[in-house]
C-alpha cells in the first residue's frame, strides 16, 4: 500500500495533482483544500490511500493525516464510495464532520452533495466514534510514528507481525515524526536478513 508520497509538484487541476517522485508521476486525487495548497514546481508531503477495483487504480491524497483517515473510515459506510468521501471531506474538515455525526446532525451531513436523509442516518448510526477526534476545523494530533515505521517494514518484504512486533521491541512508546528514521534503523537491525 502507499502510504505517503514526497516529492515534487509537477501539476495541478481543479481535482488532482501530479506529484513527480524520482521522476515518476503519481496523479493524486484530492480535497479543495490540499490542492489549494499545491505549488506547481514546489515540494510536497500527501498521506495517500490506494483505491484497487476491478479495472482500475485511484490513489487519493491528503495533506493530513486526519483527513486521510476519515476517508478511509467513511468508504467503510454502506453506499459510500471514493467519490462521495471525498465530496464529504471537500465541504466538512474531518473535526467538523466527527461533531456532527457525534450530534446527530444529519442537516450538516445533507449540505454534502448526493447524501440525502438516508444516507445521512446511515452516516450517524455507522459512524458513531469511528472518525478522527478533535476540535472542529482543527486536524488532530500526529498519528503515532509507530505505524508508519511498520507500514515501511511491510513495504521492504517483512510480514506485518513481525514488522510490529520488531518496532514494539525498539520503540514501546509513541514515537513523533522526527523520531521514524532512527525507529526504522533499529527496527531493520533487529529484523536482520530473514524475511516472511
Amino acid at each position: 500500500m502507499i502510504a505517503q508520497l514526497t516529492g515534487r509538484v509537477a501539476g495541478v487541476t481543479a481535482s488532482s495533482l501530479v506529484i513527480d517522485v524520482g521522476g515518476v508521476g503519481f496523479t493524486v486525487l484530492s480535497t479543495p483544500s490540499t490542492l489549494a495548497e499545491a505549488r506547481a514546481g514546489e515540494g510536497a508531503t500527501v498521506h495517500t490511500h490506494l483505491v484497487v477495483r476491478e479495472d482500475s487504480l485511484a490513489l487519493y491524497g491528503f495533506s493530513t493525516l486526519a483527513e486521510r483517515d476519515a476517508f478511509v473510515v467513511l468508504q467503510s459506510v454502506t453506499g459510500v464510495g471514493p467519490r462521495l468521501a471525498l465530496s464529504m471531506l471537500a465541504v466538512h474538515a474531518p473535526g467538523d464532520l466527527a461533531a456532527a455525526v457525534a450530534r446527530g446532525d444529519r442537516g450538516a451531513l445533507e449540505r454534502v452533495p448526493g447524501i440525502g436523509p438516508k444516507v445521512a442516518a446511515r452516516l450517524i448510526l455507522e459512524l458513531s466514534g469511528r472518525l478522527p477526534e478533535g476540535a472542529p476545523g482543527v486536524p488532530r494530533a500526529p498519528a503515532d510514528g509507530r505505524d508508519q515505521v511498520t507500514e515501511a517494514l511491510v513495504g521492504l518484504g517483512w510480514n506485518a507481525r513481525d514488522a510490529r512486533a520488531a518496532v514494539e521491541a525498539v520503540a514501546s512508546e509513541g514515537v513523533g515524526a522526527d523520531e521514524v528514521p532512527g525507529v526504522l534503523r533499529a527496527a531493520l537491525q533487529r529484523l536482520g536478513g530473514s524475511r516472511g
